[in-house]
């Protein structure tokens, strides 16, 4: 069995604050300008989900300019919690596209507002709602052989 990758919270930490402006200014934006930030963050899900989030252009980001002028990690962490959280984020997403692009604003300000919730709480604190979603589901989910 390969082992699984491993990632660098601090990236992590990174990729959340960037959404996390995206995500505030998708809130504050009009609709039209908005739909192109929830798209953009959406594709950044989505590469990050189904490439890896290593091939994230936020990750990139924190590989080129930012992790250079840092100390090595103090630790990694296994990528697919927040593998799975970048998931999460693009289902939130997805819903507030469908939400704006239907005419449903509520819709579409109030899963803004929750990603935005999440991507401020891993930024901010470390906390990744989407990674504790993963442990919770493990738990529940009986071992393989």
């Amino acid at each position: 069995m390969s082992r699984p990758t491993q990632v660098d919270p601090r990236g992590l930490r990174v990729a959340a604050g960037i959404t996390s402006v995206v995500l505030a200014l998708a809130l504050v934006l009009p609709t039209t300008a908005a739909l192109v930030l929830l798209s953009a963050q959406a594709a950044m899900f989505v590469i990050a989900v189904f490439a890896g989030l290593h091939r994230s252009p936020y990750s990139i980001f924190f590989v080129k300019v930012v992790r250079p002028r840092l100390a090595p990690p103090a630790e990694l962490e296994d990528a697919r919690p927040p593998r799975f959280a970048q998931a999460v984020g693009l289902g939130f997403v997805a819903i507030a596209i469908i939400g704006f692009a239907a005419g449903a604003a509520t819709v579409g300000y109030v899963a803004t507002a929750l990603a935005l919730v999440a991507a401020l709480l891993n930024a901010a604190v470390g906390f990744c709602l989407g990674c504790e979603m993963y442990l919770a589901l493990r738990r529940f989910t009986p071992a393989r052989a």
